[in-house]
């Protein structure tokens, strides 16, 4: 009988024993040291804080300004022409660009020679029809006074010539030739008198062809007059030279452009604006009386601030809002014109003063908004939402009403209320209910 298999059988149960005593004394060393190691302490995280700035605001009144850009121009500005031909004799010596010449100062002198020679012809002229009228006022009344002695001459030679004839024909007294001779007296005697009743009929007309060849006289003398005037062209206001193409001995002819003037005591600026902007912010005066044009009402002339665009803290000046000039289809732009006086035109601390050809800004005051809240563009998303930090300082988003922006600044009409706390920070898609840590940094004062 072979003894190894119940001898395997037994080795083989004595190492599952031992295997099973070296588990259960690893698991019980186990359990021993787990309950000897102490829990470590419990910590809790503190939630995060979102550090924001805020205003805390309140209702405003707040004047609307329209901002526009427009060059400066002066108000008058005239083309001096010759209206005579000549050459040019004399100029003004302030005649350059940027000379200011006084009011009826000669701009230039045109030879003058060909207009008193002119002048002279049409004076002999008059002189003479002067004469001519005179000489014939003179026969008038002379021949107006002979006429009842040559009435009476030529009755009497009348009568003669019929007593000559009735004696010869009816009594043989006489002679033939005696009653020739008394009817050449009659004949010459009545051709003398009818001779001068139709020169004092036509006298006065005469007398008129004559007085209207004097005017006729006169009349050339005054074009000579005229033109003898206009031979010095003069400065119509005191102006500034803007343009000068005229020389001493050059020759003129009219109409062609000598010399610009511009006056400068009154200066303009045209301002394009949008039309929405007009059209909502701008103010009206109520016409005095209807009178059915289709413009602008008069406008409300406000006072403007006026800014020199290269150098704006140190150039402004005041101007006067004074028409609307026009419509512009193409871009939907009402232009505007600012007035300013060449009094407000100068700095009042002896520096650069606004003239001619500046780019200037120019602020107009609108309507008055009431009861809006201001607030920087940056705090207002694109979405028109602001963050506010509510009661429990966590952050809430609001839906507002922008009734206007002006450049960094925006004002809201609605969704805010008195002393709600605005975050100003600028803040990247918050997390909705966000703890907050704000710091007041301005304290909005308005008018409730």
């Amino acid at each position: 009988m072979d003894m190894t298999v119940p001898n395997r059988k037994r080795s083989v149960a004595m190492q599952a024993a031992l295997a099973v005593i070296v588990l259960m004394a690893g698991v019980g060393s186990y359990l021993v040291l787990a309950g000897m190691r102490e829990r470590p302490p419990q910590t809790e995280t503190p939630e995060a804080k979102l550090s924001v700035e805020v205003w805390r605001i309140h209702p405003e009144e707040i004047s609307v300004s329209i901002t526009g850009y427009g060059t400066v121009r002066s108000l008058d500005m005239v083309v001096v022409t010759p209206q005579v031909a000549g050459k040019v004799v004399d100029v003004h010596p302030n005649l350059d660009l940027g000379g200011v010449i006084q009011r009826e100062e000669v701009l230039f002198r045109i030879e003058a020679r060909d207009y008193e020679i002119a002048k002279a012809q049409a004076d002999a002229k008059i002189a003479q029809m002067r004469s001519t009228i005179a000489l014939l006022k003179k026969q008038y009344e002379n021949d107006q006074s002979r006429i009842d002695t040559l009435k009476r001459t030529r009755d009497l030679a009348e009568i003669e010539f019929n007593r000559d004839k009735e004696l010869f024909d009816k009594h043989q007294v006489g002679t033939e030739a005696m009653v020739h001779m008394s009817e050449v007296n009659f004949n010459q005697a009545n051709d003398t008198f009818t001779m001068v009743t139709n020169a004092i009929d036509l006298y006065p007309l005469r007398i008129q062809e004559a007085e209207t060849g004097l005017r006729a006289a006169q009349s050339l003398l005054d074009q000579a007059l005229t033109a003898l005037e206009r031979t010095e062209v003069r400065a119509p206001f005191t102006g500034r030279v803007k343009m000068a193409q005229i020389e001493v001995g050059q020759c003129v002819a009219p109409g062609v452009p000598a010399v610009t003037l511009a006056n400068d005591t009154t200066l303009e600026i045209s301002v394009p604006l949008d039309s929405r902007d007009v059209g909502t912010w701008l103010e009206y005066e109520e016409p005095q009386s209807p009178n059915g044009e289709a413009w602008f009402r008069n406008v409300d002339p406000v006072r403007c601030q006026v800014k020199w665009t290269e150098d704006p803290e140190n150039n402004q000046w005041q101007g006067t809002l004074v028409r609307v000039e026009r419509f512009d289809p193409m871009t939907r732009m009402v232009t505007v014109a600012v007035r300013v006086t060449g009094e407000d035109a100068l700095s009042k601390d002896g520096g650069m003063p606004l003239v001619d050809g500046m780019f200037c800004t120019v602020e107009i005051p609108g309507k008055t908004l009431r009861q809006v809240f201001r607030l920087p563009r940056w705090a207002v998303t694109f979405e028109s939402e602001v963050y506010v930090a509510n009661a429990e300082s966590r952050l809430e988003r609001r839906k507002v009403g922008i009734i206007r922006s002006e450049e960094d600044e925006v004002y809201i009409s609605s969704g805010l209320t008195e002393g709600d706390l605005v975050i100003v920070t600028r803040v990247v898609s918050p997390l909705p209910n966000s703890l907050l840590e704000y710091t007041i940094t301005k304290e909005a004062a308005g008018n409730s």
